[in-house]
């Protein structure tokens, strides 16, 4: 039981309005509730049982930004790193713990090391208008791919339903397998098998494909991770830290803009940093809910 009642919020991440995107709760620890434990924060996660719970705690800094411890919660384990809490604990800061301080920028310690996210203009391809819309960049490290043995190609076939697998790939972090199809409508439309997803290496099964020609995007995409409770992650940011040099290697281009095409969908524009080995990450969020926590 907590001494003091806990402020949270719902954010719908990479989404322009509500029920949209990818929902992330975030908790603001504060007085004696910063020092939390871990099995506690897990608790709360799998209460939530939201894809991911962000927890942040603020932490004293002598730069200009202000500065939060971050940690992220699947229903099932502790993750290193995760985009749409960030940008979901990043739109929460900003339009109501920072909001008097008109803080342009914060900077959350991670897992990951250091991260920022930045308010942004919107960008010119996602037609949107109006200095009211709050656009938020994230900075995040690039994630390369490793070769994947093609002797696996024929279990994936199966396991991605018949689909028409043009390669196959591993991210060099949580392993994540990333499998490009033939097109983005059949990314759109596969049926996966979820227990044959349990079996297979790494995390989970990343499905991606060349956007429809003419459409506003650059490549579709799905996330699937039942190993950590998410039979499918709605909008998954840290995907696209592989998923960006991948597309933009393929494409010839260093500002994509990526779909992500699960039932409720979400849009993220990228830009790829490949001096710094890093890719910018820019969406729109939605509070949704908010309330206290008193347990």
């Amino acid at each position: 039981m907590v001494k003091n009642a806990i402020q949270y919020a719902v954010v719908d991440a990479f989404a322009a309005e509500p029920f949209k995107g990818n929902p992330a709760a975030v908790c603001l620890l504060e007085g004696e509730e910063e020092d939390a434990d871990e099995r506690w924060m897990q608790s709360v996660a799998s209460e939530f049982n939201l894809s991911e719970t962000a927890f942040l705690v603020r932490e004293p800094s002598a730069a200009a930004a202000p500065r939060f411890r971050l940690r992220w919660f699947t229903p099932f384990a502790e993750v290193d790193l995760c985009g749409h809490a960030t940008l979901a604990s990043a739109h929460y800061l900003f339009t109501t713990v920072l909001a008097k301080q008109h803080a342009a920028m914060v900077e959350f310690v991670t897992k990951s090391g250091i991260l920022t996210a930045k308010k942004v203009p919107a960008p010119v391809n996602s037609r949107v208008s109006g200095e009211e819309k709050l656009f938020i960049e994230l900075n995040f490290p690039m994630i390369d791919l490793v070769e994947y043995n093609s002797a696996e190609m024929l279990p994936m076939t199966e396991t991605l339903n018949g689909a028409h697998i043009v390669s196959v790939w591993k991210s060099s972090t949580a392993g994540d397998l990333i499998v490009e199809l033939s097109s983005g409508k059949e990314v759109a439309d596969i049926i996966p098998h979820i227990d044959e997803i349990k079996k297979c290496d790494g995390r989970g099964v990343i499905v991606t494909g060349p956007a429809p020609p003419g459409s506003d995007y650059d490549f579709f995409s799905r996330f699937f991770c039942p190993k950590f409770g998410i039979d499918e992650d709605p909008v998954c940011g840290s995907a696209h830290c592989v998923l960006a040099p991948y597309w933009g290697g393929k494409l010839g281009k260093q500002k994509l803009t990526a779909f992500q095409a699960s039932p409720r969908s979400g849009t993220l524009y990228l830009e790829l940093d490949g001096e710094n080995r890093r890719v910018r990450i820019q969406g729109e969020a939605v509070t949704v809910m908010t309330g206290t926590l008193l347990a």
